[in-house]
Parts: structure tokens; C-alpha cells; sequence
């Protein structure tokens, strides 16, 4: 699903590993449940200026509308036909919603479910060809395809093969779609993600299964054994990988990862997760935007995990509303809109081809590291105070940390770094600190 990017053309090869957003856009973000009317202005008003690259969106075709349980949020993944009508909106606000986000570069990903179909049968493959070349005409530019582990990869690449170029209205000519598939891969399967690198990235659950299980100190794992974080823990190449740290489904228990996993229900280790993967060169990464549900615990096991977005009487979806204070209302999370999460964003922006250096650690769970000579990231996940020195490799000057606050005209609205001539800099953290990370980059220097 979702919102998605152009691609570059290498060589003979498909582009569907690349996604080349506009220029200096490197992450995307899952709105998920969100009404196509609300995706549209979010694109306009706050995705675009805060320079995210793209949107995932829930599937658009037309699906089962179960009422036992009362609409839950997976009935959207059970599709009955290719006309482009949910409770997200209908097939002119579908239309209108790529368009205005693809006027302010921000690229519409969505999702394909290709389960339980004859895909051998040349006949299924050209329909959900056709399909989904009817997407790519309104302005799509890439796919989720939804459970790829229970399709054959030969299958997938001979619907691919079908795809037409991208719409050039937005996009050069020759670009292909997109695609990433999702592959549950958590090791000691007969299926691999590397068994299906050829027709586009894999979702590597890996990611946010260890790193969660890192943050929490769960099982003896220390942040300072993220050193070799991305392929030096078994993770798919990262050219191939599109890396999150929870999605729709592992944040309600299900899928992979478990209890391991972090979501907006821990918000403190999850702002610091989510930091540490935006900072982190490895994969391309996006972020959740969620929504709340009642969660009630029977035996250890949310029997709430099944309810839907937030809706009115009649079943349909709540609008989105925003708050004086910039987050959301009508129980819709909107974890893109936190400072850190929306500042952490911007950073891998800077620092985007920067080299992972200054790695730093006391051995525990305090850690540091720079990207290049444009960004420096500090974590205390530890049960003590942080004060110590480090190289940044950062110019000298005073910056504002992106955690705390921002850069804002001539003054910082949270903490102060000063860097000196020799890149060093002091940084002071307590354990017991509402966000206990400090960033800094070269866009946010005074």
C-alpha cells in the first residue's frame, strides 16, 4: 500500500529497488486508515514541507464490509473487486489525493493482494495487471504486494513484467513502479526474502524484532552491540531492504516479532528506536502513523486488536483532525507528527549518503555515531547519568539538538551543542530524561 517514489532506471534493470524521490526525500510514512481527503491535505500541509518522500496508503479496491466483528481494520485486506471504493473515500477523491500529493513530490504507494489467485494462469496475471497499470495511470508509483512469502516469486515477476512506465506527468520517462513485497523472514524458514531480491525490496521484520528487543535490554542485548547494526546481524543486503520499526500488524501482536516489538503504546524507547533507525544508513526506512484502539487484555492477549479506525455511528471513517499543538485528534496517533519522529526525519534528509563513523560506546547501553561530517546521534538507554566528550566530526559552531527542539530563525527552542574546532563536543543526558537522545546536523546549526 501506499504512497511511493520514482525510480532510477540502472542500466537494463528494473528500478523497482530505488525508490528515487524527489531530490533530498529519503523516508516514507504509513498513514494507515486514513481517508484519502485527509492523505491529500497531509501531503499539502505538513508531509511535503517536512520533506518526507512518500505515503503508504491502505488498499483502495473495494473490499468485505464485516460486521462481526463491526468493521474491524483487516477487512480492508479482503478485496472483492478492482473498483476503487472504501471507507477511505471513492475512485474521485482517490484520484484527487495522488494528484495533490504528487504535485508537491510526495509519491502514492499502495497495496496488492495477489493471495488465493491462479497466478500461473496468464489470464489472472494480465487482470491484476491491468489493474494495477490502471493505478500507475492515475499517478501511483509503486506497490506493497501483501503476503509475497505465499506466492511464487516467478508468478510475482510475470505480473511485473506486465507493468507499464510511470505516469510521466510527475515522473521521467522509462520509470518503473516501486515494489516491495512483504516476506516474513525471521530465520530457519524454507523462504527467504533473497528469494525474491529480482523483482523488487523485501520487508526486513528482522529489523524491528532485534532492534526492539535491543532497546528494551531484553535477553542480555546492549545498545553497544549495534556497531555492525544492518547485514552484521543477518539482515537482508541493505539496498534490498525496506525497514520499519512496527507496522499495522506487529503492533497489535500479530505478524513478526512478537512482544519485542515497539509501538506508540512505549512511546519513550519508541521515539528512541525510531531514532536510531532514521539516523542509521541502513535500508530504506518508514515510519507508522497509527491510530488508537481499546486495548483490553485477556490472558496477556489483546482481544481489542481487531477493532478498526476511528469511526462514527454509521461506520465511517473519522476525519483527521489537528490540534492547536501541531499532533492529531479523533484517537489518530500520528507518530510522523512528533518532534523527534518529523526532526529525525529531516536528518537522515541531511545526511542522506553519509558515511556510518564516530561510532562510540561505554560498553553498555549508551552509544553514539555520526554520518559523515553532517550529523552526530547520542543515545543514554542506560540506568545512569551520561556525561561525556566525543568527536563528532561535525564543523565547529553551536547547534541545536532536533530532539529537545529545533532550530528556529537565530535561536535553538531546546538544548544547545557547542562543537569545537577539533569536532569534539560535551553531551549531557539523564537517564531519567523524557527523550534520553540528542541529535545535531549541519541544517541546524546556528
Amino acid at each position: 500500500m501506499g504512497i511511493c517514489f520514482l525510480l532510477l532506471v540502472i542500466g537494463v534493470c528494473w528500478a523497482q529497488y530505488n525508490p528515487n524521490t524527489p531530490s533530498g526525500r529519503t523516508s516514507i510514512v504509513h498513514l494507515f486508515e486514513w481517508r484519502w481527503a485527509d492523505i491529500a491535505l497531509e501531503c499539502e500541509r505538513y508531509l511535503a514541507p517536512n520533506g518526507f518522500g512518500g505515503v503508504q496508503i491502505s488498499p483502495p479496491n473495494e473490499n468485505v464490509i464485516i460486521t462481526d466483528p463491526s468493521r474491524p481494520w483487516w477487512e480492508r485486506y479482503q478485496p472483492v473487486s478492482y473498483r476503487l471504493c472504501t471507507r477511505s473515500g471513492n475512485e474521485t477523491e482517490f484520484r484527487d489525493m495522488v494528484t495533490r500529493c504528487n504535485n508537491v513530490g510526495v509519491r502514492d504507494c499502495r497495496l496488492v493482494s495477489l493471495l488465493d489467485l491462479a497466478l500461473d494462469k496468464d489470464y489472472v496475471r494480465s487482470k491484476v495487471a491491468e489493474y494495477m497499470n490502471s493505478l500507475i495511470a492515475i499517478g501511483v508509483a509503486g506497490f506493497r504486494i501483501d503476503a509475497a512469502k505465499h506466492m511464487w516469486p516467478e508468478d510475482v515477476k510475470a505480473i511485473l513484467d506486465k507493468l507499464k512506465d510511470l505516469n510521466t506527468t510527475w515522473f521521467s520517462a522509462g520509470t518503473k513502479p516501486l515494489i516491495y513485497q512483504e516476506v516474513i523472514d525471521l530465520g530457519g524458514e524454507p523462504i527467504k526474502g533473497s528469494d525474491y531480491f529480482g523483482n523488487g525490496r523485501v520487508t526486513e521484520f528482522k529489523y524491528g524484532a532485534k532492534l526492539g528487543t535491543v532497546i528494551r535490554k531484553w535477553n542480555g542485548e546492549k545498545m553497544a552491540y549495534l556497531k555492525n547494526w544492518g547485514e552484521g546481524w543477518g539482515f537482508v543486503p541493505s539496498d534490498r531492504a525496506l525497514v520499519f520499526v512496527d507496522n499495522h500488524d506487529n503492533q497489535r501482536g500479530h505478524g513478526a516479532g512478537g512482544s519485542s516489538i515497539l509501538t506508540f503504546w512505549d512511546a519513550r524507547l519508541y521515539k528512541m528506536a525510531v531514532g536510531f533507525m532514521l539516523a542509521h544508513p541502513y535500508g530504506f526506512t518508514r515510519v507508522m502513523s497509527s491510530f488508537r484502539w481499546p486495548r483490553y487484555f485477556v490472558d496477556g492477549q489483546d482481544v481489542n486488536d481487531w477493532v478498526g479506525p476511528p469511526s462514527n455511528a454509521d461506520g465511517s471513517t473519522k476525519p483527521v483532525t489537528i490540534n492547536e499543538d501541531t499532533t492529531c485528534g479523533n484517537d489518530w496517533v500520528c507518530e510522523h507528527r512528533w518532534r523527534q519522529i518529523r526532526n529525525m526525519v529531516i536528518f537522515r534528509n541531511v545526511v542522506d549518503g553519509q558515511p556510518f563513523s564516530n561510532w562510540w560506546d561505554n560498553g553498555n547501553n549508551q552509544v553514539a555515531f555520526g554520518r559523515g561530517n553532517k550529523g552526530f546521534i547520542v543515545f543514554n538507554n542506560d540506568d545512569w547519568h551520561m556525561n561525556v566528550y566525543l568527536h563528532t566530526g561535525l564543523p565547529a559552531g553551536t547547534y541545536c539538538d532536533v530532539i529537545s527542539g529545533q532550530k528556529e530563525g537565530n535561536k535553538c527552542t531546546g538544548k544547545e551543542v557547542y562543537v569545537s574546532g577539533d569536532g569534539m563536543a560535551n553531551f549531557d543526558i539523564s537517564n531519567s530524561a523524557e527523550d534520553p537522545f540528542i541529535a545535531i546536523h549541519v541544517d541546524a546549526k546556528l
